[in-house]
């Protein structure tokens, strides 16, 4: 969807059971339901050029942004702690509903930040798929650790049968996540032309494409950011501060990390790449750092490729 000519920003502050928009012609407080947010679009669509800013908080925000698709109105889901940032560095130190959707429209308005595009209904599922699949896993490890502790007959017995059921949860969701991608015959070959990388598994192709649908759209100083793998500068005058990473997408991180670990084994051209760097004096975690970002930029150079040669399958080859 087009970004209109000279576009109407309308910050909307979304929360778990209200929501408070800054319209041209004041502010409108509803409720988050359903009859509320259908009454919002139509008190939208009669604003002409008008795009929606609200923010990205933790899922309170997704049917109303994918109702504003629906309805073909443009909206952006923006960093909440830029949209605070821009509002501190303003003086703003109050905080309330009306406040932060007046807030939204004037973030709108100096930085035009660029309309979240629609999902279809395969990448909505495969994304909640996704993070069930990851809470499953984190579960199933984190009692796998907990029952090294433990020396009760019954309490080993009980752990034995909550892995066994995490384990067969998981299993279930691969299966509709299989089924799923035989629906959506580009998103399977999308995920197929990762997993096909040296090092990365099904899962973390999923989890990757789950969390960053951009892959393959993006340059590699882009792709770096949206994962936060592009190291933070901390200089000043002759101060050289230690460089870190942070922000993004930490879901697509955790994915990653994993996959590092074992391309830094495997993967003849990472393996190089990791020793390379530990040689060079690094440390362990800033080299497998190292290896994520270049596994990640990868990634988004091989869907490049894939969507120019949709047709052609990838051999099973180490990453370039």
């Amino acid at each position: 969807m087009p970004i209109a000519a000279n576009p109407v920003y309308v910050g909307v502050d979304v929360a778990k059971s209200t929501l408070q928009a800054h319209l041209p012609s004041g502010q409108f407080a509803l409720a988050n339901l359903p009859a509320d947010r259908l009454r919002l679009v139509h008190k939208l669509q009669a604003v002409p050029g008008v795009q929606v800013v609200c923010e990205a908080t933790g899922g309170y925000e997704r049917p109303l942004v994918e109702l504003l698709h629906q309805h073909g109105l443009g909206v952006s889901v923006v960093n909440p702690a830029q949209v605070r940032a821009a509002a501190q560095a303003q003086g703003q130190r109050a905080k309330n509903d009306p406040l932060d959707a007046c807030l939204l429209t004037d973030y709108g308005k100096r930085f035009q930040p660029a309309l979240t595009p629609p999902r279809s209904k395969v990448q909505r599922r495969l994304a909640d798929l996704a993070q069930w699949l990851q809470q499953l896993i984190s579960a199933q490890a984190l009692a796998k650790t907990q029952a090294e502790h433990h020396t009760d007959s019954f309490v080993n017995r009980g752990h034995g049968q909550l892995l066994a059921h995490y384990q067969t949860q998981i299993r279930k969701v691969e299966k509709q996540i299989q089924e799923l991608l035989a629906q959506d015959s580009a998103l399977e070959q999308r995920v197929q032309c990762l997993d096909d990388i040296t090092g990365v598994g099904l899962r973390t192709a999923l989890l990757v494409l789950a969390h960053m649908p951009e892959l393959g759209q993006i340059n590699r100083q882009q792709v770096g950011a949206l994962a936060g793998l592009a190291p933070w500068t901390r200089d000043s005058g002759t101060m050289k501060g230690k460089r870190c990473i942070g922000g993004g997408r930490p879901e697509v991180r955790r994915a990653l990390y994993m996959a590092a670990l074992s391309a830094s084994r495997s993967n003849v051209v990472l393996r190089e790449f990791y020793q390379r760097l530990r040689a060079n004096g690094k440390h362990g975690k800033v080299a497998l750092t190292a290896v994520m970002r270049k596994l990640i930029v990868h990634m988004n150079h091989r869907l490049k490729i894939l969507a120019t040669q949709p047709k052609v399958t990838a051999q099973k080859m180490p990453a370039e």
